[in-house]
């Protein structure tokens, strides 16, 4: 089954074709490391699940933490949530109460932008505990949907690689 045809009237886009390609995930990756190698974060914070992928990626990279914020029921230890509504439904996404220290400067970090549900849930999350959620950041955004423009309203800072207009 095609995934794209999962939920009617939703269009999923994938980045594990550039996940799978060597050259260039390292290119991907070294735009996020340039863009915070000089004004270092103290953690990369990454979305479940593909934000994992390319945050604690970067994370080694930077010498920094990194901290997963995962859908509910995933985290083995105490926990704070947030639910957030989907474009088909409603989600919750986890922190461990100890992930963050109050101060600490975090990235936050997924493979799109739809929505900004997901990236709008761990920012509140991560503010929670005390943590300075400097960007947001992102391959893809979608910006035809609206998050990225809900997100930069909420006072969130993106950084996008790339804009995927239409369907």
């Amino acid at each position: 089954m095609d995934p794209r045809t999962l939920i009617t009237g939703v269009m999923f886009r994938d980045i594990t074709p550039l996940l799978a390609t060597p050259r260039v995930f390292r290119v991907l990756i070294d735009q996020f490391v340039h863009r915070y190698f000089d004004e270092r974060p103290d953690l990369i914070a990454g979305l479940d699940a593909r934000g994992f992928i390319i945050g604690s990626v970067l994370a080694y990279e930077l010498g920094v933490g990194f901290v997963p914020i995962r859908k509910k029921g995933k985290l083995p230890f105490d926990t704070v949530a947030e639910t957030y509504e989907l474009e088909y439904g409603n989600a919750t996404v986890e922190l461990h109460t100890d992930a963050v220290s109050p101060g600490q400067r975090v990235v936050l970090i997924d493979d799109l932008i739809a929505t900004g549900g997901t990236m709008g849930a761990g920012k509140r999350l991560l503010e929670r505990l005390g943590a300075t959620v400097i960007e947001g950041a992102a391959i893809v955004d979608l910006p035809e949907l609206g998050g990225s423009r809900k997100l930069r309203e909420a006072g969130l800072p993106l950084f996008t690689l790339v804009d995927f207009e239409g369907h």
